[in-house]
Protein backbone atom coordinates (compact mmCIF):
# COMPACT_ATOMS: atom_id res chain seq x y z
CA UNK A 1 0.00 0.00 0.00
CA UNK A 2 1.30 3.49 -0.83
CA UNK A 3 1.04 5.14 2.56
CA UNK A 4 3.10 8.13 3.60
CA UNK A 5 3.33 10.31 6.71
CA UNK A 6 0.55 12.89 6.96
CA UNK A 7 0.64 15.80 9.39
CA UNK A 8 -2.63 15.89 11.37
CA UNK A 9 -3.21 19.47 10.13
CA UNK A 10 -3.08 18.15 6.54
CA UNK A 11 -5.34 15.14 7.12
CA UNK A 12 -8.54 15.26 5.09
CA UNK A 13 -11.35 12.69 5.12
CA UNK A 14 -15.10 12.37 4.98
CA UNK A 15 -15.19 11.56 8.68
CA UNK A 16 -18.76 10.27 8.83
CA UNK A 17 -18.14 7.96 5.88
CA UNK A 18 -14.83 6.78 7.32
CA UNK A 19 -16.41 5.79 10.65
CA UNK A 20 -19.92 4.72 9.73
CA UNK A 21 -19.48 3.16 6.29
CA UNK A 22 -15.85 2.12 5.93
CA UNK A 23 -15.01 1.31 9.58
CA UNK A 24 -11.70 1.11 11.41
CA UNK A 25 -9.77 -1.83 12.76
CA UNK A 26 -8.78 -1.03 16.36
CA UNK A 27 -5.71 -2.95 17.56
CA UNK A 28 -4.08 -3.01 20.99
CA UNK A 29 -1.29 -5.02 22.53
CA UNK A 30 2.34 -5.63 21.70
CA UNK A 31 3.22 -6.73 18.18
CA UNK A 32 6.83 -7.64 19.05
CA UNK A 33 5.67 -9.97 21.83
CA UNK A 34 2.88 -11.38 19.59
CA UNK A 35 0.30 -10.45 22.26
CA UNK A 36 -2.38 -8.32 20.66
CA UNK A 37 -5.93 -8.36 19.39
CA UNK A 38 -8.14 -6.29 17.15
CA UNK A 39 -11.79 -5.47 16.62
CA UNK A 40 -13.74 -3.56 14.01
CA UNK A 41 -15.18 -0.26 15.20
CA UNK A 42 -17.63 2.20 13.68
CA UNK A 43 -18.25 4.47 16.67
CA UNK A 44 -15.77 7.14 17.55
CA UNK A 45 -14.48 10.62 17.02
CA UNK A 46 -11.44 12.48 15.69
CA UNK A 47 -10.61 16.06 16.55
CA UNK A 48 -8.72 18.40 18.81
CA UNK A 49 -8.84 18.46 22.60
CA UNK A 50 -6.26 19.69 25.11
CA UNK A 51 -4.44 21.27 22.13
CA UNK A 52 -3.67 17.79 20.78
CA UNK A 53 -4.87 15.82 17.75
CA UNK A 54 -6.98 13.09 19.35
CA UNK A 55 -9.21 10.13 18.56
CA UNK A 56 -11.89 8.74 20.82
CA UNK A 57 -12.77 5.06 20.64
CA UNK A 58 -15.22 2.98 22.66
CA UNK A 59 -14.82 -0.63 23.78
CA UNK A 60 -17.23 -2.73 25.82
CA UNK A 61 -15.70 -4.56 28.80
CA UNK A 62 -17.04 -7.84 27.38
CA UNK A 63 -14.82 -7.60 24.28
CA UNK A 64 -11.55 -9.56 24.22
CA UNK A 65 -9.78 -6.42 22.95
CA UNK A 66 -10.78 -4.62 26.16
CA UNK A 67 -8.05 -6.39 28.17
CA UNK A 68 -5.44 -5.36 25.62
CA UNK A 69 -6.66 -1.76 25.70
CA UNK A 70 -6.48 -1.76 29.49
CA UNK A 71 -3.01 -3.26 29.80
CA UNK A 72 -1.20 -1.35 27.05
CA UNK A 73 -0.31 2.34 26.68
CA UNK A 74 -1.18 2.67 23.01
CA UNK A 75 -3.37 1.47 20.16
CA UNK A 76 -3.81 1.81 16.41
CA UNK A 77 -6.76 2.44 14.15
CA UNK A 78 -6.45 1.30 10.54
CA UNK A 79 -8.71 1.90 7.55
CA UNK A 80 -8.69 -0.29 4.46
CA UNK A 81 -9.78 -0.26 0.82
CA UNK A 82 -13.33 -1.52 0.24
CA UNK A 83 -12.11 -4.94 -0.92
CA UNK A 84 -11.24 -5.71 2.75
CA UNK A 85 -14.75 -5.01 4.07
CA UNK A 86 -15.45 -8.75 4.39
CA UNK A 87 -12.29 -9.18 6.50
CA UNK A 88 -13.39 -6.28 8.74
CA UNK A 89 -16.83 -7.89 9.12
CA UNK A 90 -15.21 -11.12 10.26
CA UNK A 91 -12.90 -9.28 12.70
CA UNK A 92 -15.89 -7.48 14.20
CA UNK A 93 -18.04 -10.60 14.52
CA UNK A 94 -15.53 -13.14 15.85
CA UNK A 95 -13.63 -13.07 19.12
CA UNK A 96 -9.87 -13.49 19.38
CA UNK A 97 -10.59 -15.64 22.45
CA UNK A 98 -11.85 -18.39 20.16
CA UNK A 99 -9.01 -18.64 17.66
CA UNK A 100 -6.76 -16.75 15.28
CA UNK A 101 -9.31 -14.50 13.63
CA UNK A 102 -6.60 -12.24 12.21
CA UNK A 103 -5.08 -15.11 10.25
CA UNK A 104 -8.56 -16.15 9.12
CA UNK A 105 -9.23 -12.60 7.88
CA UNK A 106 -6.25 -12.67 5.54
CA UNK A 107 -4.87 -9.37 6.86
CA UNK A 108 -1.16 -9.05 7.62
CA UNK A 109 -0.17 -7.45 10.95
CA UNK A 110 3.09 -5.51 10.97
CA UNK A 111 5.18 -3.37 13.28
CA UNK A 112 3.91 0.17 13.69
CA UNK A 113 6.21 3.18 13.52
CA UNK A 114 5.96 4.66 17.05
CA UNK A 115 3.65 2.42 19.10
CA UNK A 116 3.71 -1.22 20.22
CA UNK A 117 0.27 -2.08 18.83
CA UNK A 118 0.32 -3.53 15.31
CA UNK A 119 -0.79 -1.95 12.09
CA UNK A 120 -1.57 -3.83 8.86
CA UNK A 121 0.20 -4.02 5.51
CA UNK A 122 -3.11 -3.77 3.61
CA UNK A 123 -4.22 -0.57 5.39
CA UNK A 124 -4.52 2.67 3.45
CA UNK A 125 -4.66 4.70 6.68
CA UNK A 126 -2.83 4.04 9.95
CA UNK A 127 -3.48 6.16 13.03
CA UNK A 128 -1.04 5.44 15.87
CA UNK A 129 -2.24 6.64 19.27
CA UNK A 130 -0.99 6.96 22.84
CA UNK A 131 -3.72 6.74 25.49
CA UNK A 132 -4.17 10.00 27.37
CA UNK A 133 -7.59 9.65 29.09
CA UNK A 134 -10.19 6.98 29.82
CA UNK A 135 -13.60 6.85 31.46
CA UNK A 136 -16.66 4.60 31.51
CA UNK A 137 -19.94 5.81 30.07
CA UNK A 138 -22.36 6.46 32.90
CA UNK A 139 -26.09 6.07 32.25
CA UNK A 140 -26.91 9.01 34.52
CA UNK A 141 -25.15 11.18 31.92
CA UNK A 142 -27.47 10.13 29.08
CA UNK A 143 -29.64 13.13 28.28
CA UNK A 144 -31.30 11.32 25.37
CA UNK A 145 -33.05 8.27 26.92
CA UNK A 146 -32.84 6.32 23.64
CA UNK A 147 -29.07 5.88 24.21
CA UNK A 148 -29.90 3.36 26.94
CA UNK A 149 -31.36 1.10 24.19
CA UNK A 150 -27.77 0.30 23.15
CA UNK A 151 -27.10 -1.23 26.59
CA UNK A 152 -29.70 -3.91 27.39
CA UNK A 153 -27.01 -5.79 29.35
CA UNK A 154 -25.74 -2.63 31.11
CA UNK A 155 -22.30 -3.29 29.53
CA UNK A 156 -21.40 0.36 29.12
CA UNK A 157 -18.49 1.18 26.85
CA UNK A 158 -15.21 2.46 28.18
CA UNK A 159 -14.02 5.55 26.31
CA UNK A 160 -10.37 5.85 25.35
CA UNK A 161 -8.86 9.11 24.18
CA UNK A 162 -5.67 8.62 22.22
CA UNK A 163 -3.30 11.35 21.15
CA UNK A 164 -2.38 10.83 17.51
CA UNK A 165 1.39 10.36 17.59
CA UNK A 166 1.76 9.18 14.00
CA UNK A 167 -0.55 9.34 11.02
CA UNK A 168 0.20 7.59 7.74
CA UNK A 169 -2.08 7.24 4.77
CA UNK A 170 -2.56 7.16 1.05
CA UNK A 171 -2.04 10.82 0.13
CA UNK A 172 -4.47 10.55 -2.80
CA UNK A 173 -7.24 9.67 -0.33
CA UNK A 174 -6.38 11.55 2.85
CA UNK A 175 -4.87 14.89 1.87
CA UNK A 176 -6.33 17.78 -0.06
Amino acid sequence: MNIQPIAPKDFFAKIYTLWEKEWFLLSAGNFSEEKYNCMTISWGWMGIIWNKPVVQVLVRPTRYTFGFMESNPDFTMCAFPNKYHKALSLLGAKSGRDGDKIKESGLTPCKSTLVNAPSYIEANLVVECRKIYTDILKPQGFIDPSIENHYPLADYHKIYYGEIVNLRGDPTLYTN
